[in-house]
Order: structure tokens, then sequence, then C-alpha cells
């Protein structure tokens, strides 16, 4: 589904963006991966080269505009062109009340979730249009569409990856770049686990929200991120699609 392209995937250490990895290179496309914990990059390019693919890494942060750039530059540089994106890092709380929240958590929330994908798009716009398009895909949350009990900053955040994603799409989409964001619901990854160490409670309530009734395998999320940027969702851009089991559904 996704022979011959060349994807960034950022967040890709862990969670969905390294089962993002696995798919995205397991259908052909070569894979630049970024995130803040090198020594796994490292581990996870070394098994997708052992199972045939092809991967470089960089190490960064998605609030470095510099590190981003480097990103884009060593995609081009080790593949010819960047034409498929992934902007899945991320950075959740469970936080206090509105008024109680700190200005170090509300900076970090609104830093990694709109800066960082500002930072990627305005990096991986221009390297698709030199190489004649491509397909973008942010990940927002079910946080993104409602005010799910998450912190405000992050319901903020989320809803303004949504925004991000369907100006790119309208100001992009005649030139050949298109761009669509998850709503993603819960899902089982260790920013998850970390989460309900600490609040377990909240798994009940969580599964409770989806028609479903469980939580999605990053996997489940990956599949969906996959298809966005393969050419069989070539008719589809500027869409915040649900990822979600059903939460937003009710």
């Amino acid at each position: 589904m996704l022979s011959g392209r060349v994807a960034m995937i950022t967040g890709a250490s862990s969670g969905i963006g390294a089962a993002a990895a696995r798919l995205f290179a397991a259908e052909g496309a070569a894979v630049v991966l970024m995130a803040r914990r090198g020594d796994r990059l490292a581990s996870l390019a070394e098994e997708i080269r052992a199972a045939g693919g092809r991967a470089v890494v960089v190490e960064g942060d998605v609030t470095s505009s510099s590190a981003v750039e480097r990103c884009v530059e060593t995609a081009v540089d080790a593949f010819g062109k960047l034409d498929a994106a992934f902007n899945n890092a991320g950075y959740a709380t469970i936080g206090p009340s509105l008024h109680e929240m700190t200005d170090e958590d509300y900076v970090r929330t609104m830093d990694v979730n709109v800066r960082g994908v500002w930072n990627c798009l305005r990096y991986q716009i221009p390297a698709m249009l030199a190489s004649g398009g491509g397909a973008v895909v942010n990940t927002s949350s079910v946080a993104g569409v409602l005010a799910s009990g998450a912190s405000a900053a992050y319901v903020a955040a989320k809803h303004a990856v949504i925004g991000l994603t369907r100006a790119a799409a309208r100001e992009y989409g005649d030139r050949g770049i298109r761009a669509n964001a998850l709503v993603v619901g819960s899902t089982r990854t260790e920013m998850m686990d970390r989460v309900l160490s600490d609040s377990p409670q909240l798994e009940e309530r969580f599964v409770a929200h989806t028609l479903r009734r469980s939580m999605a395998a990053p996997e489940e999320i990956a599949q969906a991120a996959a298809w966005l940027c393969s050419e069989r969702a070539g008719f589809v851009t500027g869409t915040a699609m649900p990822v979600d089991g059903g939460r937003t559904a009710v």
C-alpha cells in the first residue's frame, strides 16, 4: 500500500508511532523516525532493517524547529524525497482544573501538541511540494472534538491540531498535498499506562465510553494512518477521521 513512499514519523520510539513505523516499513515505505529517545529509535530501525525494510533515525524534539528541519533534510538526503508524514508526537496529562493548571503544564502541552505539528508542517510541506505532492496525517484526539475530561490545555491543543490540518488541506490541496487528522480514542500505549498507574480508576471510564468496550491497540491506529497516507485515500483531505471505537458517535 505504501511501496515507493518516503514517510517521516514523529513520536516513533513507542506506542502508536512505533507501531506505525513497523507497519509503514512492512508496506514498502522508507521510514524516517524521529523522537527524543535515540536508543529506542536505533533499536526500532535495526528491527525494521533486519526485516528487509529501510529506516533512518533522527533524535530530536518536535518543539525544536531546527530538529524538525534536520529530520526532513535527512529524509531527502537519505531517500531523495519526502511524500508522507505521520505527525504523531504528543504530550498528555490528566491535569487539574483549568484554574489550577500551572504555566509549565500549559506551555508544555501546547508546545508539543501544537507547535510540534506546526514545526513539522512548515518543513514537510516545502519538501513535498518539491517532490510533486504528498500526504500528511496529524494525530489529534477525541479531545479535539469533545471536552473529553482531559485537561483544558490538552483539549485546546488537540482542537488546534484539527484546525492546522484543515488549514493545510485548504492551502495546498490544489498543489497535490492532502492533510488529514486522526481523532484517536483511548489507546493502550506507554503514555496511557503511566496515566492509569496514577489513576487506575480511569480505565473503567475510558472503556465504558467506547461502543467497543475496549481500548485500541496502537496497531489499529497505525492502520488508519497508513491508509490515509496511501493512494487508496487519494480523494480524502481536510478530514478529522475518528478512530475511537465509537467514542464520538454517541
